[in-house]
């Protein structure tokens, strides 16, 4: 299921920072994590900037008994929800509960119902534009959540196809959640979306065949 808060990338020396910080609850200096990466007081400024500026690390003064205060750097929870989380098991768990609770039928209309919601949410970054600006705002999104995905005419046809699914596993359990995805696409195309092919169900892609409305 797509998200908005998609994190931005980060590069692998950056992400070892970020180790560091998440071990330490105290937070660390430049010189410290300089030493303990053995690169220069620049290069590691040069990292905390970029992550400072995304979000991923803020910093507070610590004042010494003895000579300039020191500027210490600690992980935000931004930075902390980078690190992979495994939801899958509990995902699964709720899924399973929700759709005995409910019902197939109305199992269904309640995944159409989320995706609309988060639709809403998405909203200004399709508005105003054509169908072709609306698709690669789309496939951007896809994109950063992981998705290997790609656009593309057949006879004179829209057709968008993903080679890999996110959260396969769920999805062979529940497939239900490829209804959230056609509800959400077509909420954000503006356009009648049909699923012709789903690697849950054992084909080699998904692929979404964009219709009119």
């Amino acid at each position: 299921m797509l998200n908005p808060d998609i994190p931005q990338r980060i590069s692998s020396r950056q992400y070892q920072i970020l180790e560091h910080l998440l071990a330490s609850s105290e937070g660390l200096s430049v010189d410290e994590l300089a030493k303990v990466l053995d690169i220069s007081r620049t290069g590691v400024q040069q990292h905390f900037v970029v992550l400072e500026r995304d979000g991923y690390i803020k910093k507070s003064t610590l004042n010494k008994t003895a000579g300039r205060p020191v500027t210490i750097y600690a992980i935000t929870d931004k930075g902390n929800n980078y690190f992979p989380k495994q939801y899958a098991w509990f995902s699964a768990l709720v899924l399973s509960d929700l759709q005995q609770e409910m019902g197939d039928e109305r199992f269904v209309a309640y995944m159409q119902k989320l995706a609309r919601n988060l639709a809403n949410t998405l909203r200004d970054r399709f508005d105003g534009k054509d169908l072709n600006e609306r698709v690669d705002a789309l496939l951007a999104i896809m994109a950063d959540l992981g998705f290997q995905v790609k656009a593309g005419m057949e006879a004179e046809t829209l057709y968008i196809q993903a080679s890999n699914c996110i959260y396969h596993d769920l999805a062979q359990q529940h497939h239900e959640l490829c209804e959230f995805d056609l509800a959400l696409m077509s909420s954000l195309l503006d356009k009648n979306v049909e699923q012709l092919s789903c690697m849950a169900k054992g084909d080699c892609h998904c692929r979404f065949k964009i219709g009119k409305r």
